[in-house]
């Protein structure tokens, strides 16, 4: 019923397209978020993921479910905000930004943590990217490794030893 919406008339994809914000607006906003940490940055890749998604409705295969193909979309925007960002800065410039970073998270008017919470996601931004995209699907979204394998086209055994991997960090980082 929505990819008919989507794909039929223009009033008709206006209202899918508000269908699928509803529906999984929030947690793609969300699964943005723990990606890119701040808001601003979140919003911007957001953004550009909703465009992806309208201009890219057409081409959707239903090889995967739209919610993994929605979210593989977030994912690589994200993927690439990253990219880009990291090109642009120099080691000093990474330096500072990880030493600021629980001062921004706590000035972030979005983020409502509590200390534990701000230490937990300090050492998520600290993990690879492959690792930190795991351990954020299967963490937060607790999502199935079986879904994750079709969104990033990676074995379900090489999510589970990312995952394994990023658990095992984050642990030992928050006990010390």
């Amino acid at each position: 019923m929505l990819l008919q919406l989507l794909r039929g008339t223009p009033a008709n994809q206006e209202k899918g397209f508000r269908i699928l914000l509803d529906q999984y607006g929030r947690r793609l906003y969300w699964h943005i978020r723990r990606l890119v940490t701040y808001h601003e940055d979140a919003n911007d890749v957001f953004q550009n993921t909703l465009v992806k998604i309208y201009r890219g409705i057409g081409q959707f295969e239903g090889k995967s479910s739209l919610f993994t193909w929605i979210y593989r979309i977030a994912t690589n925007e994200a993927m690439t905000f990253l990219q880009q960002k990291a090109r642009q800065l120099t080691d000093s410039t990474e330096q500072r930004n990880h030493q600021t970073y629980l001062e921004q998270l706590r000035a972030d008017q979005w983020f409502d943590g509590d200390e534990t919470q701000a230490r937990l996601l300090e050492q998520i931004s600290l993990l690879p990217d492959k690792q930190r995209i795991v351990f954020n699907l299967r963490y937060f979204e607790e999502m199935p490794y079986e879904e994750m394998s079709q969104l990033l086209d990676t074995s379900v055994g090489a999510l589970k030893a990312s995952f394994h991997h990023a658990v095992k960090k984050v642990e030992a980082a928050l006990l010390q």
